[in-house]
């Protein structure tokens, strides 16, 4: 009986060790991406290619989530707000809570799920093919052409799919509102221009800046270290996605509750 809790406890030990390596691990990575981008030169033909693929291609699911969550957003903000006979803020409702939370953390969401886990499934086929053994050997740096760019693209293009996210939003929750629903469209725009201040869209911006890294790193660092930390073949690469996309999500989701409750 005394040998089991012994044993138990020594794996419950062994996996927290396991637990606090890997995280040193991705510490290490995120800081040697964030060195390499700071020291030229920079691959530019590669930072576009990924800003086209993370941002551009994008742009259609960024469109139809944010439209649709503003229309969410109109109906379900106007009967609770009509309630208490204040439909006339349906506008600032609908503009901070999309530009403050949702804009950001959906859109992050959005491009976890179509662009981080291509990013990790394309790097950890690279990584099992020996593609990025091949790299290393012909005196490329693999920090270079693969991280930095995707940790460029990532941190330009969030912040610019979230605005569009909010825009878009903002005019689904204007049809539903004022054309559908009946409140003024003067009231509408007019309330959120009282009420929506540059500090509010800061905080939108800052969290889709910091999503974009978060999104970089982790899909990068799981693609990177494919058949070390999950296994080979196919079955590792599948691995790797999977969990590139879960620990996104949670780590999207805990790092703007930090965000909220702490910076601002």
């Amino acid at each position: 009986m005394n040998k089991g809790v012994t044993g138990w406890i020594e794996g419950l030990g062994a996996r927290a060790l396991e637990s606090v390596y890997k995280m040193g691990v991705m510490g290490l990575f995120l800081a040697k991406a964030f060195l390499f981008g700071l020291i030229p030169p920079i691959k530019v033909k590669r930072v576009l290619k990924q800003i086209h693929f993370t941002g551009l291609q994008s742009l259609l699911v960024i469109v139809l989530t944010g439209g649709f969550t503003g229309m969410v957003l109109g109906f379900q903000g106007y009967y609770s707000l009509s309630r208490f006979g204040s439909d006339a803020f349906l506008g600032p409702m609908v503009g901070l809570a999309l530009i403050k939370e949702l804009g950001p953390v959906i859109s992050a969401l959005m491009v976890t799920g179509r662009a981080g886990s291509a990013i990790a499934a394309e790097i950890g086929i690279m990584r099992i093919s020996e593609q990025i053994d091949a790299i290393e050997l012909m005196g490329l740096n693999p920090f270079r052409y693969l991280i930095v760019p995707n940790l460029i693209a990532a941190m330009i293009s969030m912040p610019l799919l979230t605005a569009i996210f909010d825009v878009v939003g903002i005019f689904g929750g204007y049809l539903i509102g004022v054309k559908l629903l009946g409140v003024g469209s003067g009231v509408y725009f007019g309330e959120m221009q009282n009420y929506v201040e540059m500090s509010d869209v800061l905080e939108g911006v800052y969290k889709s800046l910091s999503f974009g890294i978060i999104i970089a790193w982790v899909c990068t660092f799981k693609g990177y270290y494919t058949g070390i930390f999950t296994g080979f073949g196919a079955e590792g690469v599948s691995k790797a996605t999977t969990q590139a996309v879960v620990l996104c999500s949670v780590l999207i989701l805990v790092w703007d509750y930090f965000m909220t409750s702490l910076l601002f």
